[in-house]
């Protein structure tokens, strides 16, 4: 027998952190200790009390049947959530969809809503699933180019009108990822009268709403006016309370695209097991100090990095929010060359940049998922790389 792929998947390039991973696991081979900050999967643990709720309903054999879709007080957490974090009225029956994990949605919600040939407006750099989407959907890419000198926003004016007649719908991400910008509420404001005006679905991916530093506001695309009008915002439990494996997430805002989202689930799975639920609820209904602490823990781990880094003259930008430093690599080098390089020669693991889109190239993310000390050590090693190496 001979398979061969469908064209829709001959389309879609191997997975970026497949390849790491395999590089990572040749320098194993070698005997090399190897500090991974390429993955962004928390090391920290969900909450205690998280755990204690999820083996609780765990232990109780009733719990194991499907359970289709979220439960009625999933719903209701999620609108809790939203109107103390980010003072966002969320209708819980209308305007609530539990996903299995953020990703899922994403990767779904372009079959769903677009038909082969409709345009969607994507972010250059952005993270893999928002183009893979629209791939196998069928649908047609355009990228929106985030560069440093317009703050990693958009330009929506660049955008030609020819492109937008034909546009469905536009993907958005902050804090983003892998750029690790903030966009503030006059932006957003924008976004909505943009969408209006044009007949657009946004999508916003807020997966690392919790993950905010140096006091900056805490902005929801839900808690501007009209959001709800145009778009959709998802959100998860994977990185605000480091239940990633768990996979379980949610998608808020406009009921009409939820409901068509829903539709297309309901054929794919058969819901969120019961205990992972009843341990979200209690996350998301908690008096929120783990978020706080974690916040804290997060902008130490990021210092710690960029002040080893600056030691050897690697000036970086500092990163306003998420897990991540996007970091523009000395001069010299290619995105890829460095970050493979980085790994065989120095044991330290990142993702290039161009892994996420053209204006990717010359940067690497880092992933501040390793203790302090450790990332110390990643930094002195990342030192040792520069001298011996330099170009």
């Amino acid at each position: 027998m001979n398979l061969v792929a469908s064209t829709k998947v001959q389309k879609l390039t191997a997975s970026i952190f497949q390849e790491v991973a395999d590089l990572k696991q040749q320098a194993l081979n070698r005997g090399l200790d190897v500090i991974d900050l390429s993955v962004g999967s928390p090391d920290l643990p969900p909450p205690a009390f998280v755990v204690e709720e999820l083996v609780k309903y765990a232990s109780n054999p009733v719990n194991y049947g499907y359970t289709l879709k979220g439960i009625p007080e999933f719903h209701e957490a999620v609108s809790f959530f939203y109107q103390r974090r980010y003072g966002a009225d969320i209708d819980p029956e209308k305007e609530v969809l539990q996903l299995m994990g953020s990703q899922d949605g994403l990767a779904h919600l372009a079959t769903a809503i677009i038909n082969p040939g409709d345009y969607v407006l994507v972010p250059d750099p952005g993270y893999p699933i928002y183009e893979a989407s629209v791939t196998i959907a069928g649908g047609v890419l355009y990228s929106m180019p985030l560069l440093a000198e317009n703050n990693f926003l958009p330009v929506l004016e660049d955008i030609p009108q020819q492109i937008l007649e034909k546009t469905k719908m536009m993907i958005l991400s902050y804090p983003g990822n892998p750029v690790t910008a903030l966009a503030d509420r006059s932006f957003f404001e924008k976004v909505i009268n943009f969408a209006k005006r044009n007949n657009i679905l946004i999508v916003h991916d807020f997966a690392y709403s919790e993950l905010i530093y140096d006091n900056h506001p805490q902005i929801s695309f839900m808690s501007v006016p009209g959001a709800k009008e145009v778009g959709i915002e998802f959100n998860s439990l994977s990185k605000t309370f480091n239940l990633a494996g768990c996979r379980i997430g949610y998608a808020v805002g406009n009921g009409q695209a939820l409901n068509i989202l829903g539709t297309f689930k309901s054929q794919i799975d058969y819901g969120v097991f019961y205990p992972i639920q009843k341990a979200a609820v209690a996350a998301l209904t908690s008096n929120f100090t783990i978020l706080q602490e974690q916040v804290k823990e997060y902008e130490f781990r990021r210092d710690t990095l960029m002040a080893g880094l600056e030691k050897s003259g690697w000036q970086l930008a500092k990163s306003p929010a998420t897990m991540f430093l996007w970091a523009k690599i000395p001069a010299g080098w290619k995105s890829r060359q460095f970050a493979f390089e980085l790994i065989s020669h120095a044991g330290v693991a990142v993702i290039p940049g161009d892994a996420f889109g053209k204006q990717g190239e010359g940067y690497v993310r880092i992933a501040l998922v390793q203790p302090p000390e450790r990332l110390s050590e990643a930094a002195a090693r990342i030192h040792e790389f520069l001298v011996e190496y330099a170009h």
